[in-house]
């Protein structure tokens, strides 16, 4: 008999992670804004859901795989929240990139209510989440993890504790994504400055990332930078610049001086007033560098 669970958020990445989970033997709940996006699923093994409360609904575990701070906290305690209908000591899996606030806000939610909840951040664009190839960081209570492992060994090549503090493996996230789009800019600036100088500039980002900076974010992200690749979209520049908020913010609030959060907050927000918000951030970054230069 299949293993029934929920899951909320069939985006760019959800839908990989819905078919993996789909793939290894769960029965899915679904539900997602655009309820058409299930049809993508085998739709023997789902369950079409109106809300997040339906979705949660009998079930030990719920996933959440949504954009932004705002829709996860409508998704768990809105009118029509998961915690509407969630059992005791089931577990919400929170796999998005929020702050660490709202991570902690939900988390005493949950305990409040009976039930539990995990921070499960990843790290990995949609073709890693379609491969199973994602990057899992988890915090909460040692309860709710081991009643998670099995699903989330569904969905990544490893799952690294970073403690019980609920907000902690958001911290890691955001600081990851920083790190991610000051490489991209150091990448767009570093070969757009050998492009102007009459090189090739493809040719360039293959020499570091073979060499010096011989590792995947090089060498994925440097060679779709390098060759201004910009489609397919896997990563949405307004999802950037609210990972560039969420950083900005959580440096402000821990009193930690980062001046490169500054100039990428500055570089996302002004891709976003372009009208470049539904593109994918390495053109948000990418274009943006090669745009300042006139190239």
């Amino acid at each position: 008999m299949e293993k029934k669970i929920g899951f909320i958020g069939l985006g760019n990445m959800g839908i990989n992670m819905a078919k993996n989970l789909i793939s290894s033997g769960y029965h899915l709940q679904v539900h997602n804004r655009t309820l058409s996006k299930a049809n993508e699923l085998d739709q023997a093994h789902i369950t079409q859901c109106n809300t997040p409360a339906d979705a949660a609904q009998n079930v030990p575990i719920v996933i959440t795989m949504l954009a932004d701070d705002d829709t996860v906290r409508e998704s768990t305690v809105g009118e029509s929240g998961i915690l509407k209908t969630l059992q005791p000591n089931a577990v919400h899996i929170s796999m998005s990139t929020i702050s660490p606030e709202t991570a902690e806000e939900l988390s005493k939610l949950h305990a409040a209510a009976g039930s539990h909840y995990l921070a499960s951040p990843v790290f990995g664009r949609p073709e890693a989440a379609a491969a199973r190839k994602l990057w899992i960081c988890v915090s909460g209570s040692q309860q709710a993890k081991d009643i998670a492992r099995p699903v989330l060994d569904c969905l990544g090549q490893d799952v690294i504790d970073f403690g019980e503090t609920a907000g902690g493996a958001n911290v890691v996230k955001v600081a990851g994504n920083f790190m991610i789009m000051a490489s991209m800019e150091m990448m767009a600036e570093a070969y757009t400055l050998a492009e102007k100088n009459g090189l090739d500039r493809a040719q360039v980002a293959g020499f570091f990332g073979s060499t010096l900076f011989n590792a995947p974010i090089f060498q994925n992200y440097g060679k779709l930078i390098a060759n201004k690749q910009y489609e397919p979209v896997g990563f949405k520049s307004k999802l950037g610049y609210k990972d560039a908020r969420l950083a900005f913010k959580l440096s402000q609030t821990s009193e930690t001086p980062m001046p490169l959060v500054n100039a990428l907050h500055s570089r996302l927000l002004t891709a976003v007033a372009k009208g470049w918000g539904e593109t994918d951030w390495v053109e948000g970054i990418g274009r943006g560098v090669s745009e300042d230069a006139g190239v």
